[in-house]
């Protein structure tokens, strides 16, 4: 099996939410958060979390928590690259890292596999998914090999926009289908908790 190292990204500022930790709103009886871990902890082989801020708030989850490394909330991409950095220091031979968005409780089980599927069958550094006519490249899949390139890119040239520098890579999309529920549905207003609780409880039955 091909080692990898999961990050979830809970680096933003939530403004939608009033602010804070969207990942700790809670959700069918446990946090955004917990539901995450679930699906992510089984398909890597270390996990980590990337936020800012005092580490400690996160001390329940028994996880490594790193800030990102260029200052200024950059978004998603800092958080990929803090991955990469603390790959590049603690487990250098991992070739891969796995981004999953803090505020999309219910990834897919199979999903780092077919992302790995993907990226030896088309030779590629850079691997997202895609549902329902939309791609989804902070859940991605990104060789510590472009730590470099993206290190440059977000200090020299001030790009946040993950689209931006995936375009000047080869990058493969995996589809996924959207029936019973998508599953990178994204919780980013206070209304997408109700739709999130239904899906919850289509996983939970699912599930016994």
């Amino acid at each position: 099996m091909t080692e990898t190292i999961g990050v979830i990204l809970a680096g933003g500022l939530a403004r939608r939410f009033g602010g804070g930790d969207k990942c700790f709103l809670p959700l069918s009886g446990r946090s955004i958060l917990d539901w995450i871990i679930e699906r992510a902890r089984p398909q890597t082989t270390h996990l980590i979390i990337n936020a800012n801020g005092d580490p400690s708030r996160f001390r329940d989850y028994d996880l490594p928590v790193i800030a990102d490394p260029v200052e200024g909330f950059q978004g998603p991409l800092a958080g990929i690259l803090a991955a990469m950095d603390w790959a590049s220091s603690h487990h250098p031979n991992i070739k891969w890292i796995v981004s999953f968005p803090a505020d999309a409780p219910f990834i897919p089980p199979e999903l780092v596999g077919r992302y790995l599927d993907a990226a030896e069958g088309q030779g590629v550094e850079l691997v997202c998914a895609s549902s329902g006519g939309w791609t989804h490249p902070v859940c991605g899949l990104w060789s510590t090999s472009l730590a470099g390139d993206l290190r440059h890119a977000l200090v020299e040239e001030k790009i946040k926009k993950i689209g931006l520098w995936t375009a000047r890579h080869h990058l493969a999309e995996v589809k996924f289908e959207i029936e019973p529920f998508d599953p990178f549905f994204n919780i980013n207003k206070s209304g997408d908790l109700l739709r999130a609780e239904e899906i919850a409880r289509i996983v939970t039955a699912s599930s016994m």
